[in-house]
């Protein structure tokens, strides 16, 4: 039985989703595959980009979040998926060795009117920089939630 449901959820809850520390290999990996431009994948086009050295792909930075969300929230919850959002930002450059702490906030959240066992809510993913608490990453989007007890 999860032991987080849709009720477990109203607005204005904050999730501490936990730290991690961003994999040079890794990224560079994944920007091969899938985010290719140079500054993501060549040292010497990262050093000569605005960003000043290899950045991480925005993508990239994403799935670390959404990583941190499976694991810290999703996993022991009755998440039910995800219609998509409409915000996604990649404010501040990712590096190699960056320590990244992720949030989700809780920002709106109702019963479906045609799917009552079910709850929608509007959350806001966030990533930042321990180092210097700069937003690397910031979404807005909505999930859906069983609930423990379906509204009549």
């Amino acid at each position: 039985m999860a032991e987080i449901a849709f009720e477990d959820l109203p607005a204005g809850t904050v999730v501490d989703l936990g730290t991690t520390v961003v994999d040079g290999d890794e990224m560079v990996a994944f920007a091969r595959r899938f985010d290719p431009q140079p500054f993501h994948v060549d040292p010497a086009a990262g050093k000569a980009s605005v960003f000043g050295d290899l950045a991480a792909s925005g993508w990239f930075t994403a799935g670390l979040w959404m990583r941190a969300y499976v694991d810290g929230l999703l996993c022991r919850s009755t998440a039910l998926g995800s219609p998509g959002g409409d915000e996604i930002a990649w404010p501040a450059p990712v590096l190699a060795g960056d320590e990244l702490r992720a949030t989700m906030r809780v920002l709106d959240a109702r019963v479906s009117r045609s799917r009552p066992e079910m709850g929608l809510i509007t959350l806001r993913g966030e990533m930042t920089r321990e180092r210097d608490d700069a937003v690397v990453y910031r979404s807005r989007f909505t999930g859906m939630f069983g609930l423990r007890t379906p509204a009549p």
